[in-house]
């Protein structure tokens, strides 16, 4: 008796399927775009660096600053890291590159180091640059300081 039930709820799921499924394929939406599975659209143009070497504000406290200038066929490897030929404390007068945080100079308990951090040696990790890309939606972030200041910026 639960072996025939079994079947014929197994038969109803099936015939539902094929009645409707089929019909309410077609009208889904795809979540792979335009182009048919089994064919490789052509990759987009990557966008080009801003390389104005202008610093940006950051958007909210302990935000790493991003990279004003481009870091393509930058060498970051065990051997060299290419950042540190500027941005170390040993460059930066000549280079006139921001110094790198002091807290990268320090280990997880706070400790002063003679050299930078391992933790700290992937720049990239943290720090990205800044390009000139379209946003693929609406970004509608509003800085902590325009929400608790009153219009018109009197107290």
């Amino acid at each position: 008796m639960r072996t025939l039930l079994f079947a014929a709820v197994a038969a109803v799921i099936t015939f539902a399927g094929m009645t409707f499924g089929g019909a309410g394929a077609a009208d889904a939406p795809r979540l792979v775009g335009p182009t048919p599975f089994p064919e490789t659209p052509a990759a987009p143009q990557i966008a080009p660096d801003v390389a104005d070497d202008v610093r940006r504000s950051r958007n909210y406290p302990e935000q790493p600053p991003v990279i004003p200038h481009s870091i393509r066929d930058y060498q970051i490897d065990l051997r060299h890291n290419r950042c540190l030929d500027c941005h170390s404390r040993k460059y930066t007068e000549q280079s006139q590159a921001p110094m790198i945080s002091i807290t990268h100079y320090q280990d997880r308990e706070g400790n002063m180091l003679g050299g930078l951090a391992p933790r700290r040696y992937a720049c990239t990790a943290c720090h990205v640059p800044q390009t000139a890309a379209q946003p693929l939606v609406e970004n509608r972030f509003r800085d902590i300081d325009s929400l608790v200041s009153p219009p018109g910026g009197g107290r």
